[in-house]
């Protein structure tokens, strides 16, 4: 039977999702490949700070969710604020692009216009960028901006959601110093009762071994006996065949 000290300890570790398989991950990683196609094929190569800008955020956003999410295996408050960041990164993205299509008189799609539900529809059930990557140099700057703009939109909503439900971890769970503590409380007390279970078997043990000496005790003194017996009768019959070989 598995004792309690034989089994494994709960890691301090918390279990976090592995980023790739984000979906909000994935669509950062859309909007970085697509804002610098984006920038490559509207705004100027030179003199214009807007393209590093947009391409900082877009950038900042993707790699900031990747850290997060790593230092999220031991401390929540990290992976917030780290998460935060990135929800930041996007917000200026978006507020470029939205500047992009004012500044040149362009329409930003709201949902009375046909073409803005397509789009929901496209960018709600795409988020691998093999999806996004053919239309790179089809889309006219107002369609590319729109797609950046509801991919925003998205991943600004489901990070809220994501970092909501990490709240609610961080208060029911606490952070690292919480959960080494727990570890280290279960350890300790899985290692008090292996001990009282010791020592209330050392009485029972002592009893037994107690019994055990008394019957060899007992078993020695038979041994004796018997042993002085078979002497005797060994002697008696070795003096009767002396007699008798003596009587010949």
């Amino acid at each position: 039977m598995a004792k309690d000290s034989d089994k494994p300890f709960k890691s301090i570790f918390r279990q976090v999702p592995k980023w790739q398989d984000l979906w909000f991950y994935q669509k950062t990683q859309v909007l970085y490949q697509m804002t610098y196609v984006f920038c490559e094929r509207f705004l100027p190569k030179w003199g214009d700070r807007t393209v590093d800008q947009m391409v900082q955020a877009a950038r900042a956003g993707k790699q900031n969710i990747v850290e997060g999410t790593e230092d999220g295996k031991t401390s929540t408050q990290m992976e917030l604020q780290l998460l935060n960041v990135a929800r930041s990164s996007i917000g200026e993205l978006r507020q470029d692009y939205e500047d992009y299509l004012k500044s040149r008189q362009l329409h930003q799609w709201t949902p009375d216009d046909e073409r803005f539900q397509p789009m929901q529809n496209f960018t709600k059930s795409h988020n691998v960028l093999s999806d996004y990557e053919p239309y790179f140099e089809k889309w006219s700057a107002e369609e590319m901006a729109n797609i950046g703009l509801t991919l925003c939109f998205q991943v600004d909503t489901m990070m809220n959601k994501y970092m909501e439900s990490l709240e609610r971890t961080f208060v029911t769970e606490g952070g690292i110093k919480e959960r080494m503590h727990a570890a280290r409380t279960g350890y300790r007390q899985q290692q008090d009762k292996r001990l009282a279970e010791l020592e209330q078997a050392v009485p029972a043990l002592q009893r037994q071994l107690a019994q055990a000496q008394a019957e060899v005790a007992e078993w020695k003194v038979k041994y004796e006996d018997l042993k002085q017996r078979a002497l005797k009768a060994y002697q008696e019959q070795k003096e009767e065949i002396e007699k008798l070989k003596k009587a010949k």
